[in-house]
Protein backbone atom coordinates (compact mmCIF):
# COMPACT_ATOMS: atom_id res chain seq x y z
CA UNK A 1 0.00 0.00 0.00
CA UNK A 2 1.39 3.60 -0.46
CA UNK A 3 -0.01 5.89 1.32
CA UNK A 4 -0.58 10.10 0.61
CA UNK A 5 -0.69 12.41 3.86
CA UNK A 6 -3.04 15.05 3.90
CA UNK A 7 -1.61 18.22 5.65
CA UNK A 8 -3.87 17.98 8.71
CA UNK A 9 -2.20 14.32 9.56
CA UNK A 10 1.04 16.19 9.36
CA UNK A 11 0.40 19.13 11.52
CA UNK A 12 -1.42 16.70 14.26
CA UNK A 13 2.20 14.89 13.73
CA UNK A 14 4.15 18.34 14.64
CA UNK A 15 1.46 19.31 17.51
CA UNK A 16 0.58 18.67 21.07
CA UNK A 17 -2.91 17.34 20.02
CA UNK A 18 -4.19 14.48 21.46
CA UNK A 19 -4.61 13.35 18.03
CA UNK A 20 -0.54 13.28 17.54
CA UNK A 21 0.45 9.81 18.88
CA UNK A 22 -1.90 8.37 16.09
CA UNK A 23 -0.50 10.79 13.31
CA UNK A 24 3.20 9.49 14.15
CA UNK A 25 2.16 5.88 13.91
CA UNK A 26 0.46 6.66 10.89
CA UNK A 27 3.42 8.01 9.06
CA UNK A 28 5.66 6.23 10.40
CA UNK A 29 5.12 3.25 7.27
CA UNK A 30 6.45 6.42 4.73
CA UNK A 31 4.42 8.10 1.61
CA UNK A 32 4.04 10.81 -0.13
CA UNK A 33 3.09 14.55 0.26
CA UNK A 34 2.83 17.64 -2.12
CA UNK A 35 3.89 20.81 -2.57
CA UNK A 36 0.52 22.29 -1.19
CA UNK A 37 0.72 20.05 1.88
CA UNK A 38 3.95 21.77 2.43
CA UNK A 39 2.48 25.00 1.77
CA UNK A 40 -0.46 24.40 4.31
CA UNK A 41 1.63 22.99 6.76
CA UNK A 42 3.73 25.96 6.83
CA UNK A 43 0.22 28.04 7.18
CA UNK A 44 -0.85 26.86 10.00
CA UNK A 45 2.03 26.51 12.10
CA UNK A 46 2.67 30.27 11.31
CA UNK A 47 -1.31 31.65 11.63
CA UNK A 48 -2.70 29.24 13.80
CA UNK A 49 0.01 28.31 15.93
CA UNK A 50 1.75 30.96 16.14
CA UNK A 51 5.41 29.48 15.68
CA UNK A 52 8.34 31.56 14.94
CA UNK A 53 10.15 30.69 11.66
CA UNK A 54 12.67 29.05 13.23
CA UNK A 55 10.77 26.42 13.89
CA UNK A 56 8.56 26.48 10.93
CA UNK A 57 12.19 25.78 8.65
CA UNK A 58 13.20 23.05 11.36
CA UNK A 59 9.79 21.36 10.91
CA UNK A 60 10.23 21.38 6.71
CA UNK A 61 13.73 20.02 7.00
CA UNK A 62 12.25 17.41 9.02
CA UNK A 63 9.59 16.44 6.36
CA UNK A 64 11.75 16.88 3.20
CA UNK A 65 13.84 14.52 4.95
CA UNK A 66 11.06 12.02 5.66
CA UNK A 67 9.10 11.90 2.40
CA UNK A 68 11.94 13.08 -0.12
CA UNK A 69 9.92 12.93 -3.58
CA UNK A 70 7.38 15.73 -3.15
CA UNK A 71 4.94 16.13 -5.55
CA UNK A 72 5.26 19.19 -7.29
CA UNK A 73 2.15 21.22 -8.28
CA UNK A 74 1.74 21.55 -12.26
CA UNK A 75 -0.36 22.46 -14.53
CA UNK A 76 -1.42 18.84 -15.19
CA UNK A 77 -1.93 18.84 -11.60
CA UNK A 78 -4.25 21.61 -11.61
CA UNK A 79 -6.29 20.60 -14.59
CA UNK A 80 -6.47 17.17 -13.08
CA UNK A 81 -7.66 18.40 -9.72
CA UNK A 82 -10.42 21.01 -11.88
CA UNK A 83 -11.66 17.22 -13.56
CA UNK A 84 -11.87 15.64 -9.95
CA UNK A 85 -13.54 18.72 -8.32
CA UNK A 86 -15.87 18.55 -10.88
CA UNK A 87 -17.21 15.65 -11.58
CA UNK A 88 -16.81 14.27 -7.48
CA UNK A 89 -18.25 17.52 -5.94
CA UNK A 90 -14.95 17.98 -4.23
CA UNK A 91 -14.05 21.44 -3.01
CA UNK A 92 -10.72 23.01 -5.59
CA UNK A 93 -7.97 22.58 -2.74
CA UNK A 94 -9.24 18.68 -1.48
CA UNK A 95 -9.52 17.84 -5.27
CA UNK A 96 -5.70 19.15 -5.67
CA UNK A 97 -5.00 16.71 -2.96
CA UNK A 98 -6.28 13.94 -4.97
CA UNK A 99 -4.43 14.66 -7.86
CA UNK A 100 -1.48 14.81 -6.53
CA UNK A 101 -2.14 11.29 -4.62
CA UNK A 102 -2.94 9.92 -7.84
CA UNK A 103 0.12 11.63 -9.43
CA UNK A 104 1.90 9.75 -7.15
CA UNK A 105 0.72 6.43 -7.86
CA UNK A 106 -0.71 5.91 -4.22
CA UNK A 107 -3.51 3.86 -3.25
CA UNK A 108 -4.29 5.65 0.22
CA UNK A 109 -5.51 9.04 1.03
CA UNK A 110 -4.59 9.60 4.76
CA UNK A 111 -7.04 12.64 5.36
CA UNK A 112 -9.47 13.84 8.56
CA UNK A 113 -11.14 16.35 5.91
CA UNK A 114 -12.45 14.24 3.14
CA UNK A 115 -15.13 11.40 3.44
CA UNK A 116 -13.63 8.19 5.10
CA UNK A 117 -13.76 4.66 3.02
CA UNK A 118 -14.70 6.97 0.06
CA UNK A 119 -12.62 5.83 -3.36
CA UNK A 120 -11.99 8.87 -5.77
CA UNK A 121 -9.63 7.51 -9.22
CA UNK A 122 -8.44 4.35 -7.56
CA UNK A 123 -7.50 5.97 -4.02
CA UNK A 124 -9.26 4.71 -0.82
CA UNK A 125 -9.54 7.72 1.95
CA UNK A 126 -8.80 7.00 5.18
CA UNK A 127 -9.42 9.02 8.43
CA UNK A 128 -6.82 7.17 11.06
CA UNK A 129 -8.58 8.88 13.82
CA UNK A 130 -11.11 6.61 13.25
CA UNK A 131 -9.46 3.50 13.39
CA UNK A 132 -9.11 1.36 10.77
CA UNK A 133 -5.25 0.58 8.44
CA UNK A 134 -2.31 1.84 9.67
CA UNK A 135 -2.30 3.34 13.44
CA UNK A 136 -5.28 0.42 14.57
CA UNK A 137 -5.26 0.56 18.77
Amino acid sequence: MSAFFDSNILIYAYSTDARRQRALITIAGGGAISAQVLNEFTNVLRKKQKQDWPVIEAALQSLRFRFPDIVPLTSDTHAAALALARDHTLAFYDALIVAAAIEAGCDTLYSEDLQHGRSIGGITIVNPFLGGRRGDP
